[in-house]
């Protein structure tokens, strides 16, 4: 059942996990790993093959780790990769070198990032999708099918451990974000916490008991994708597409355990000369260029030099890089494919492709455990009712008894209420304002961006306090209409039990007060 709530993107995590080598304990520069970069050339076409001959590549092959590229402006150039995919290379050599081990640590708790990156038409799509989701054999399935039956498998073989399997899908179309689950969210907005990281408030997830089930899904949201046709490519991408598995382990101790695996097909770069683009296809192509060029910009500012306090990586300059900040900012186990073209009529754009997976080779992560205690586990093997099973709850017997107005008005608090109540929200809050407040040499856009960012946090537990006085009225104003629903609104109130018991809480009145925020009166005189 789908469902609507607050998806965390990458979380900022404490311990590294000893069952897939790492250490314990904080990460340290010498236990700093680089991103594992791959390379992949596809096949010639048949229009390049026509037009350049069957035997006409810009590529000569050393091993599986180096080649030789043919460039006429500038000589011949050596490059080196973690592993390098040929045109006889099979989906299942691709998955099983650059995804199977990220796959393996996510169900350990340790979020992972795939993303597949090049010009338009080097097999990007095809790489993570295959030819089809639901119809292709198995020597052709992508990545994706790939990871949904690898997650499956390795939660198969964990004795004695309950997993919870959600997925959700974006598309980041002309600097907006997309849900592709439920396309009346066309405008997700990004937010960041101390504490979770990125985020994307309101965006649906779907849990997956199956195979079958994860793959349909995945169909019914690759439909909703932006595509065009372009003189380079019949089905050209026209955003960036993220998929996002979160797993999640019930363990029997007080504490839970989640991972994050984020796949990202991005849309290929374009010259307008050789893709035909006009209108809003053209349109579509700028902004895509804009965007990976910011994310150029923060590989380089990331690789550049030491990532100090002074050293600012520009994230907020697209919301590519926005989402992504945390995976390409270290918290992940992260893996890139640089999907490429053999042709000599595509050589300068495989350079840069292979030029910008060169530099990203540099990136150091450090990816952690993400682990929470629970402090609701009073006894060990005593199985209690979760906060998303309760709220679904209240949500079905909402639907009963009150308007629609009304149900959404209490969808909508619970979606706000969920932020409101992570037990970390003070340190975030004053994470915010700390950021905002402190001397510091950054540049003044940043500070004005930190600002934003503490503004918008306030403006979600304002919404808490608005939505919960507007239910409360309703409730007391029919509360009388018919003894049957007495038992019901009992329910509601029990829900929002903690909303209230965190509205009377003082530490945060008084942070408020202490960092001057003036909250209406009017919300607390209605």
């Amino acid at each position: 059942m789908a469902r609507c709530g607050v998806l965390i993107i990458s979380s900022a995590a404490s311990n590294f996990s000893a069952r897939s080598g790492l250490l314990h304990g904080g990460a340290s520069a010498e236990g700093m790993a680089n991103i594992t970069v791959c390379a992949r050339f596809r096949p010639l076409s048949s229009r390049e093959s026509r037009d350049h001959g069957d035997d006409s590549v810009c590529i000569e092959r050393i091993d599986d780790e180096a080649f030789n590229l043919k460039d006429e402006k500038e000589g011949e150039l050596k490059f080196g990769f973690d592993k390098v995919f040929y045109d006889d290379s099979k989906q299942d050599d691709v998955y099983s070198f650059l995804a199977r081990p990220i796959v393996r640590d996510v169900v350990n708790a340790i979020n992972g990032t795939i993303i597949t990156y090049g010009q338009t038409g080097a097999g990007k799509t095809y790489s993570m999708e295959g030819p089809s989701i639901l119809e292709c054999d198995d020597a052709k399935k992508g990545l994706l099918a790939r990871v949904v039956d690898g997650i499956f498998r390795e939660i198969a073989s964990a004795d004695s451990v309950k997993y919870t399997i959600k997925l959700s899908m974006v598309e980041i179309y002309m600097e907006k974000v997309r849900d592709l689950l439920d396309l009346s969210k066309d405008n997700i907005q990004i937010k960041e916490t101390k504490s979770h990281g990125i985020s994307l408030p309101e965006v649906t997830e779907i849990s997956l008991s199956d195979i079958a089930e994860a793959l349909q899904s995945l169909s019914s949201g690759i439909c909703n994708r932006a595509v065009g046709e372009t003189q380079m490519n019949v089905g050209s991408s026209r955003s960036h597409c993220i998929y996002i598995f979160s797993v999640h382990q019930e363990s029997t101790k007080r504490t839970r355990t989640f991972g994050k695996l984020i796949l990202v097909d991005l849309a290929g770069s374009e010259k307008v000369e050789k893709t035909g683009a006009e209108g809003r296809v053209l349109e579509e192509a700028k902004t895509i260029n804009k965007s990976l060029s910011a994310l150029g910009n923060v590989v380089h500012a990331l690789t550049c030099g030491p990532n100090v306090k002074g050293n600012y990586i520009p994230y907020r300059n697209s919301k590519l890089t926005r989402i992504l900040q945390d995976s390409l900012g270290g918290n992940s186990h992260m893996a890139l494919l640089c999907c490429c073209s053999p042709s000599p009529s595509n050589v300068s754009e495989t350079l840069s492709t292979l030029r910008f997976g060169a530099r990203a080779k540099h990136i150091k992560a450090s990816p952690r455990v993400h682990c929470t205690r629970d402090k609701h586990v009073k006894t060990l093997g005593t199985s209690f009712p979760s906060e998303d099973e309760s709220r679904d709850k209240v949500m079905e017997k909402s639907r009963e008894s009150m308007d629609a107005e009304d149900v959404k008005l209490l969808q909508d608090l619970f979606t706000w209420e969920g932020r409101a109540l992570d037990p970390n929200f003070l340190d975030d809050l004053e994470f915010d304002w700390g950021e905002v407040a402190a001397p510091t040499d950054i540049p003044f856009q940043q500070a004005v961006e930190e600002l934003t960012s503490a503004v918008e946090l306030l403006e979600d537990q304002n919404k808490v306090l608005e939505a919960m006085l507007v239910i409360a009225t309703r409730m007391l104003s029919s509360q009388g209409e018919a003894s049957g629903n007495l038992g019901f609104m009992h329910l509601v109130s029990e829900s929002l039990k903690p909303t209230i018991a965190w509205v009377a809480s003082s530490p945060l009145v008084k942070l408020l007060i202490d960092s001057y925020v003036l909250i209406p009166c009017c919300w607390f005189t209605k």
